[in-house]
């Protein structure tokens, strides 16, 4: 018997654009002819529940708290207005689909739209959409309107309802399994409702013999096993397969059986191997051979992993294929003014990654010893552009994110260089780690392909915590490629950690002003705060004692095990640092306050920071480099110039001279050479133009230089090479 596969990612993920998990598997099970279907159920309950005919049934729901009195003022005021909300809901929709572009302008009047209690900063718009337009103000106002339903949903429907995550409480380090499996014994709610007509739809078109539910986060979890616990009552015979984020760092240790009333598998780490060899344990009674697959054997849960198929390369999982999802109809919206947020939840990205795992790999908070960190795989920079080529034609999109945990400067440059060459007009982002390799040349280079931002992590801005993090880099460090970047016009986003093990709170109130230092000098545009959360497949979770911690509790839960209770030697309460070190950061994002005593930002005493007031600048400071390496890659960005011939006369003598016109994008300048040295330099900027595929050398260039002229290096520092090395000239 055939194999037909159905995979779904369940309620909720984001808004604007897919999760890549199911476009990942679909792509790798083209390679090997398999059909299969795909659908984002987030999507598609999200679009049911916010339409005309969604709004009329809530409101009917919803009006059942009304008659039992317990409706606060807030949702009051929006069953009042349910008629100005029926009227704008599929209006709204389609401008934020990107369909009603016109409709900003009656948005932004603010006479347009009902407004409740998320309305009520608005004072705060001019000042953080004053110079963003109105296309994103109207984005804005429209996000907090349907904000506004949300709350009315969350009070009067489904108190489980969130737009990017559904019941997470039920799964976030549920170490047992008891209280979800008991809200699963309830009646489906309202939310279930819509979820649960639209997956018997498709199943019932598709008739799949294998259904396979991606669970990225915890607030994808309940969704899964609704979803599951459906389709096992009414289509016994379908097997059912959980993978994706979840299972494979929280389900790792798995022992309670009453899981396995809702799966058949739960496959942790890369699906691929997993799910080849579930479709032929399907096809093949007798094969009984897996790959990192918990199934039940004689009422007990087991672990198998006999498969002896090694794991499929990077190479050939196949291009990401996102047909069948709803493209067209993902929603673009604005909730927070953070840039990095935004871009987070604004405009579709196409998701792709670079290297598999992290090639760093030793940051001592984070699931080193798990797989998805641990294996280092990079992709050939020719064979993500031949991907990227291809989900432009399938998608009509031009925007990537890669999502790998640190993107390798080295493979990052390669694939610049590659989109260069085949003259790709793209948009891309990624993580990265702040290291060193990232110059300003390369800084240069990167946003030249497309590259619009990075983010990284910074964590503690304490270089006794870096290194206690292993993280390999210095607050110094960090502060030199930020202003590379910057100042290459590539945004940085700053992921920032407090609580972690043994930092005291001077340490918390110095990485603080490290930070309003990087904001101040502006090299610095996005960032945010995260709490130390200590986890099981750590260094700091499999060896708490070498990190002055010690856990709260011994004993492994027989559902999810991932975060780990703790207790800090110092004693110190961090939470309540949360608020003032994210409020300060709130508005140093907005370039205000950084006159502002950081004892302003808490209402308990702190310590005087010890950092001096000029140290990022200081740290920041341009040092001219004399000492390229012969090995550098030397790069030319630019156009052919257009050379002028004339004869200079001095005091009797009379030499031949060059002037070199080159029209960047968005000027023409020109540098000035004597005869021989620009009639070598334009025959060489050809040669070393990013269009072709050899890279030369420094030392390539300068044995080139030396065959018919003299003192390369003279050459190199002189003004009509600064003048292009200011332009489009890079050293790699």
């Amino acid at each position: 018997m055939k194999t037909q596969l159905f995979l779904i990612t369940p309620p909720f993920t984001q808004l604007n654009t897919p999760y890549p998990a199911t476009a990942y598997i679909k792509g790798f099970l083209n390679t090997k002819n398999i059909e299969s279907v795909q659908a984002d159920l987030g999507i598609e309950v999200i679009l049911k529940l916010f339409s005309k005919e969604g709004l009329q049934s809530l409101f009917q729901v919803g009006s059942q708290k009304f008659k039992a009195g317990e409706i606060s003022d807030n949702s009051k005021r929006i069953y009042a207005l349910q008629e100005e909300y029926l009227k704008t809901i599929n209006p709204v929709i389609a401008f934020l689909q990107g369909k009603n572009p016109t409709l900003a302008l009656q948005i932004c009047q603010e006479d347009f739209l009902p407004e409740a209690s998320r309305f009520t900063q608005l004072e705060e718009l001019d000042w953080a959409f004053g110079t963003m337009g109105t296309q994103d103000k109207a984005k804005h106002l429209a996000t907090l309107y349907l904000e506004d339903i949300s709350d009315f949903i969350v009070e009067c429907v489904d108190a489980n309802f969130g737009f990017s995550r559904y019941a997470e409480r039920l799964g976030r380090s549920a170490s047992s399994f008891d209280e979800l499996y008991e809200a699963l014994q309830g009646e489906p709610t309202y939310i279930d409702g819509i979820l649960l007509s639209i997956l018997k739809e498709r199943i019932e078109t598709i008739k799949p013999t294998l259904f396979l539910i991606s669970v990225p986060f915890p607030g994808n979890l309940y969704a899964a096993f609704r979803s599951a616990q459906w389709v096992k009552k009414n289509y016994p015979n379908i097997k059912i397969s959980m993978g994706g984020g979840f299972p494979n760092t929280e389900l790792r240790s798995l022992s309670d059986a009453r899981v396995f009333e809702f799966f058949d598998f739960i496959t942790l780490d890369d699906g691929e191997m997993p799910i080849d060899e579930l479709i032929h344990s399907i096809e093949n009674p007798n094969y009984n051979t897996y790959k990192r697959t918990f199934l039940l054997e004689n009422g007990k849960v087991v672990y198998k992993n006999n498969s002896t198929k090694p794991d499929y390369k990077q190479s050939q999982v196949g291009t990401p294929d996102y047909s069948d999802l709803l493209l067209d109809k993902y929603i673009s919206v604005i909730e927070i003014v953070n840039p990095m947020h935004r871009m987070w939840s604004d405009g579709r990205w196409n998701k792709l990654t670079m290297a598999h795992g992290c090639y760093w790999g030793k940051c001592t908070f984070c699931d080193i010893s798990l797989d998805y960190i641990k294996i280092y795989e990079p992709v050939a920079a020719n064979l993500l552009c031949d991907r990227m080529e291809e989900m432009i034609a399938q998608t009509g999109e031009t925007g990537f994110h890669f999502v790998d945990e640190a993107a390798p400067p080295a493979l990052m440059r390669a694939l610049a260089l590659e989109i260069l060459r085949r003259k790709l007009a793209v948009t891309w982002w990624t993580n990265i780690r702040f290291e060193k390799s990232f110059t300003e040349d390369l800084c240069l280079l990167l946003k030249a392909s497309g590259c619009i931002a990075v983010s990284g992590g910074l964590e503690v801005a304490s270089d006794r915590l870096l290194k206690l993090i292993d993280k390999g880099v210095t607050v110094e460090q960090v502060a030199r490629v930020t202003r590379n970047f910057t100042q290459a016009g590539v945004m940085v986003h700053a992921y920032l950690m407090y609580g972690y093990p043994t930092q005291t709170i001077q340490e918390t109130i110095d990485s603080l002003e490290m930070v309003r230092q990087l904001f101040e000098v502006g090299i610095l545009q996005s960032g945010f705060w995260h709490q130390f959360a200590m986890t099981a497949h750590s260094p700091v979770g499999l060896y708490p004692e070498q990190f002055g911690v010690k856990k709260n509790t011994e004993s492994i839960g027989t559902f999810a095990n991932n975060d780990i209770d703790y207790t800090d030697a110092t004693g110190i309460n961090h939470d309540k640092f949360s608020f003032g070190l994210k409020k300060s950061l709130y508005n140093y994002m907005h370039g205000i306050c950084f006159e502002y005593d950081l004892q302003d930002w808490f209402e308990f005493k702190i310590p005087k920071t010890k950092i001096q007031s000029d140290f990022i600048v200081n740290a920041i400071e341009n040092e001219e480099i004399f000492n390229i390496k012969p090995t550098a890659k030397i790069v030319w960005l630019g156009g052919k110039p257009l050379v002028d011939h004339f004869t200079k006369t001095k005091k009797g003598n009379s030499w031949e001279m060059s002037t070199l016109t080159f029209h960047d994008k968005k000027e023409p300048f020109s540098i000035l050479t004597n005869k021989n040295e620009g009639e070598w330099l334009v025959k060489t900027l050809e040669k070393i133009s990013v269009f072709n595929v050899k890279n030369y050398t420094f030392q390539e260039l300068k044995a080139d230089f030396e065959l018919s002229l003299e003192d390369f290096e003279l050459f190199w520092y002189s003004k009509p090479i600064k003048t292009l090395r200011e332009y489009k000239l890079l050293v790699l």
